[in-house]
This record gives structure tokens, C-alpha cells and sequence, in this order.
């Protein structure tokens, strides 16, 4: 079968379209064969280096499609079922193995892609809006990279918890998007001072929340746009990985807190997980969750989505299609 390999670290050039032999899955595990791999800026970061990983190494890890194998001791899955998983060993290829685990049935309704979209950055957002800052009516929060994957997905949930989402987003292009989302009010972060819009959004107090998947480019004023005791989560790295910050700094603008949460310790059970993902699922169901897929791409062109997903010019989520 076809899968993209690595067998060095570097750029978008080093991904490879090689034939590998069909996995198989031992006990606990499923194959399932791929209709859709979500593209991640995990999966940037191991290609790039900045998170290691075995050479050489098949990328991705969110993928939809069917079950075309089990392993030892799996009876909830037959082959056959619809199935997504967010923690499939290499992805990026026509078949792929999971956990059973980590795996969720896709109820009638959805459609595959749409689930392959939500498994990590609908999780994602999920998390961040119900437990690492559970976010209520009344708070504030200034959410980055607005029209991205994740973005558009957590103001639209920031806005079902009543929420005020004042959004940032790197071009003007992106506006609407973010504003078609549910936000109140955007800011181009790359030209505009957002820590300045923040502030007048909150009659100079500081909003509550700081979602900041952007990193190195936005941190300080992230820091600045926060009231005493406000929460700066920092869940990405997509300008570049932070510097270390010196405590004291926390102290010194406000009592704040920080955090990096990371999915893993957010899906930690089985029950945790479905729990979550049946959140999402009904409100896709519902019509109260609108997931883009902003671009799809041939297998054979995956480092074309690398580049387009690391100049930051995608919206939404972006797929590998088999």
C-alpha cells in the first residue's frame, strides 16, 4: 500500500510516497482503511524535528474510514463499522492501525470526513472550552488563529457556553470566517495591535482567556490582553516555540496563570474520550456545529499541504484523501 514516509527530519521535501507491507493489528488494535487523514501541526512538528520521533516514520494520527481488521480481543468493532481515531499509527497511508481504545464509531449522519475533521482539533477545542478554562456566560476570551481548524471550531463553542469572543486572525481574508463562527469582534493580529482591541473590548479590564495556538509571534501581547488573574493557555506553536518564561513575569502582569495543555491528558479514558466526541457529534447532528474543511489533498501531494498549512494561508481543517 501507499504511505507517506520520513527517513529524515527537514522540510516539506523530506516526505516520501513509498510502498509499505499492510499492518497488522494485534490484540486491542483495529486497521482501519483510510478515506480521509486529517493534517495537524503535530504533524509538522515531527517532520520538522521539533518533536522527535523513530526514523523513518509514517505521519498522521486523525484519520476516518472503515474497519477492515481487528485484532485479538476487540468485540466492539466489526469490520466494516465507520470509524475515526485521532491516535492512529501512521495515517498518512491507505491503512492505518488504532487502539480500539481510541476509536469511535461515526453515528448516521456524519459523514466520515466531517468526523476524520473533528478527531483532533474538534477534541481540541472541546477541552479547551469545557474544562481547561470552562468557559460560561459572561466571560471573555481572545481566541487566536481564528479561522483555523481549531479556531472556528472553539469560538463556535465559546458562543454555545454565552461567551464574548473577540477573535484574531492573520489576514483579512479571514474575517469573515471568524465572524461567520460567532465572534464579536476581529482583530487582523499580523497588523493591528490585538492586545489594544482586546483591552477596549473589555472596557480596558483584560479578558478573561487567552487561547494561543499561534506561539512565539503572539505570547507577550497574549500576556498583556489578560485582567489580574486571567488564564493564558498556550496550545501551539505555529509562528515558532516559545521562549522559557520566568515566573515572576506571571506575577508581574496581573497574578496570571499559564498553562500548555496537551489533548492526551484530556482523552486520558476511553469514556473521557467518547464522552467528548458524542458532544461533537450531536452538535454537528444538531446544526449547532458547522465543521469547514477548508481544502482536501491527494496523498501523493502531501507536502503541498504541508506548505500551504505552515504559510498559514489554510482555513478550517485540511484532509489527505488516499
Amino acid at each position: 500500500m501507499r504511505a507517506i514516509r520520513i527517513h529524515e527530519t527537514g522540510g516539506p521535501e523530506k516526505l516520501r510516497v513509498e510502498d509499505v507491507p499492510v499492518p497488522l493489528p494485534i490484540a486491542g488494535e483495529v486497521r482501519v482503511r483510510v478515506e480521509a487523514a486529517g493534517l495537524n501541526f503535530i504533524d509538522i512538528y515531527q517532520r520538522s524535528g521539533l518533536y522527535p520521533v523513530a526514523l523513518p516514520f509514517t505521519l498522521g494520527a486523525e484519520v476516518g474510514g472503515v474497519v477492515s481488521a481487528v485484532g485479538a480481543g476487540v468485540t466492539e468493532f466489526a469490520i466494516g463499522d465507520r470509524v475515526a481515531t485521532a491516535k492512529a499509527v501512521g495515517g498518512y497511508a491507505a491503512e492505518a492501525v488504532a487502539p480500539a481504545a481510541h476509536v469511535v464509531k461515526i453515528p448516521d449522519g456524519v459523514a466520515t470526513r466531517t468526523a476524520a475533521a473533528l478527531m483532533l482539533q474538534g477534541l481540541t477545542a472541546h477541552y479547551l472550552a469545557t474544562d481547561t478554562f470552562p468557559l460560561k456566560a459572561g466571560d471573555t476570551a481572545l481566541i487566536h488563529a481564528a479561522a483555523g481548524g481549531v479556531g472556528l471550531l472553539l469560538v463556535q463553542l465559546a458562543k454555545r457556553a454565552g461567551a464574548r469572543v473577540i477573535a484574531s486572525v492573520g489576514t483579512d481574508e479571514k474575517v469573515a470566517l471568524a465572524r461567520g463562527a460567532g465572534a464579536d469582534e476581529v482583530v487582523v493580529y499580523t497588523r493591528e495591535n490585538f492586545t489594544a482591541a482586546a483591552r477596549a473590548f473589555t472596557g480596558g479590564r483584560g479578558v478573561d482567556v487567552v487561547y494561543d495556538a499561534v506561539g512565539k509571534d503572539t505570547f507577550a501581547g497574549s500576556a498583556e490582553s489578560l485582567r489580574p488573574r486571567g488564564m493564558l493557555i498556550s496550545f501551539g506553536n505555529a509562528s515558532g516555540a516559545v521562549p522559557p518564561v520566568a515566573p515572576l513575569l506571571l506575577m508581574q502582569k496581573g497574578s496570571l496563570y499559564l498553562t500548555r495543555p496537551t489533548l492526551a491528558h484530556y482523552t486520558q479514558t476511553t469514556a473521557e474520550l467518547r464522552a467528548r466526541v458524542a458532544d461533537l457529534f450531536a452538535a454537528v447532528l444538531t446544526g449547532k456545529l458547522s465543521v469547514r474543511i477548508g481544502a482536501t489533498y491527494p496523498l501523493s501531494a502531501a507536502a503541498d499541504a504541508h506548505r500551504a498549512l505552515e504559510s498559514r494561508g489554510t482555513t478550517g481543517k485540511v484532509l489527505l484523501v488516499p
